[in-house]
């Protein structure tokens, strides 16, 4: 009998060893990236953002955090996949930031937030994205950017949140995802 209490209670002290060692992990997860400002928007904008893919424009009044990092990159980082053109005119603003050029939305490509960005050293490189119940590679051809925004250069929209793959319309195809859900889907990637 005094066997089994002893089991008992150690089992019990694994088990709480295990919750408290888990809610410590999360926790440091989730605080390894905090916002390092923001931007409020004091004035009317001098002119309207593309609004085209459901991109959102800066609303004056309103607080926009900004980070310098994005969470840890792991074999499966938690991401939210958004929609974004990479064409001339697009809602994706200038050229992109690794190559300074546009590029069609046939193309499978993306857009990291800039700390997964990392000073443009995923340039050209290829990640994974997992989302749907499919996977596919795509190429890092752009910087969606977290520290800045509600400007001429960023098309008067908000800086992107440290958790962003911003992805053309030939990801979302590939991913099997209907037009009408296009816009936000959470997902995982990792580096191809």
């Amino acid at each position: 009998m005094r066997k089994l209490k002893n089991c008992a209670t150690s089992f019990q002290t694994i088990f709480f060893l295990l919750i408290l060692v888990g809610s410590l992990w999360l926790s440091i997860e989730a605080s390894s990236c905090r916002p390092n400002g923001g931007i409020r928007v004091k004035r009317p904008l001098p002119r309207k953002c593309n609004t085209d893919d459901d991109s959102e424009c800066c609303k004056k009044g309103k607080f926009y955090p900004t980070f310098k990092c994005s969470p840890p990159v792991s074999k499966h980082t938690k991401a939210v996949l958004t929609l974004n053109s990479f064409e001339k005119g697009g809602d994706g603003g200038g050229p992109s930031e690794c190559d300074n050029m546009f590029h069609t939305d046939n193309t499978l490509i993306v857009a990291l937030s800039t700390g997964w960005f990392n000073n443009r050293k995923r340039c050209h490189h290829n990640i994974t994205i997992f989302g749907n119940g499919r996977r596919v590679n795509a190429m890092v051809v752009d910087e969606c950017d977290s520290r800045r925004g509600c400007d001429a250069e960023h098309d008067f929209q908000p800086p992107c949140p440290n958790n962003v793959v911003d992805a053309s319309k030939a990801v979302w195809k590939a991913l099997g995802i209907p037009k009408s859900d296009w816009g936000e889907l959470d997902i995982h990637w990792s580096d191809a």
